[in-house]
């Protein structure tokens, strides 16, 4: 999931509050729990139900898409358990 100026998903909105603290891994019921807006509810529901990890990075990072898809781990993962 590309943001704009976001590159991952944080405790709280990062530019907002600097004490924000991100997350590299999140379970799928931690970010619905703690009510982080990673995305529209139902559509993280979805990936949930159908185990599709999420990646959620900055997009106008240059090179971020690139090295994700080369595995580099940036952003945040978001999937059914934290290991």
């Amino acid at each position: 999931m590309a943001k704009n100026g976001v590159d991952g998903i944080y405790s709280a909105d990062p530019r907002q509050h600097a004490d924000a603290v991100k997350f590299d891994r999140i379970t799928y019921l931690d970010a619905i729990n703690r009510g982080l807006r990673v995305m529209d509810s139902t559509a993280l529901t979805f990936c949930m139900d159908n185990n599709l990890p999420i990646i959620v990075f900055n997009l106008f990072e240059p090179g971020t898409a690139a090295r994700i898809v080369a595995g580099d781990q940036l952003g945040t993962l978001v999937t059914g358990t934290v290991a």
